[in-house]
């Protein structure tokens, strides 16, 4: 699995959010509240989806576990977000370095291009974890629950021993 590196713009975005941990995973939740409204966003940008996670502080693998809360977001990039939907939310993505993997197949292996990303591609890389969103992008490749789906992992990132 190859990554890219990339300079993201911010981004301005609509959509709903849940707290959660692994453990208690509430994505279909989320997800099922939001994709049956997304229609009421009236300026979108495209039709990609995007999914996000926002983390309290900075993530820390070595403190990380099921249990630890975070929040998820589902979400559409729009022109401009000052016309949200009753219900709705606008989070503004901060940008900035990220590295791209590509995730092919089903949700259920995510973890493995997770374990990938952080157990062997970070570690070994110029790069460390930055504090900022997490996100995917779910674009025209993206079939949910299809083994030949694809979606963009965006992963923030920073020089090591760079200070922010």
């Amino acid at each position: 699995m190859e990554a890219r590196i990339a300079v993201i713009s911010e981004k301005k975005l609509i959509g709903n959010r849940l707290a959660m941990s692994l453990a208690e995973d509430r994505t279909k939740e989320l997800w099922q509240g939001f994709m049956p409204r997304r229609k009421e966003i009236r300026n979108p940008i495209s039709n990609d989806l995007m999914s996000m996670q926002v983390y309290d502080g900075a993530l820390n693998f070595n403190e990380f576990n099921i249990a630890t809360q975070f929040e998820k977001w589902a979400v559409v990039e729009v022109e401009d977000n000052t016309k949200i939907p009753e219900g709705m939310e606008s989070h503004t993505l901060s940008g900035g370095l990220y590295a791209v993997f590509v995730h092919r197949g089903l949700p259920s292996s995510f973890p493995i291009t997770t374990q990938y990303i952080f157990g062997e591609w970070l570690p070994n890389s110029d790069y460390q974890l930055d504090h900022r969103e997490h996100f995917e992008i779910m674009g025209n490749k993206y079939r949910n629950n299809d083994p030949n789906s694809e979606e963009e992992v965006f992963i923030p990132i920073k020089r090591k021993n760079q200070e922010k």
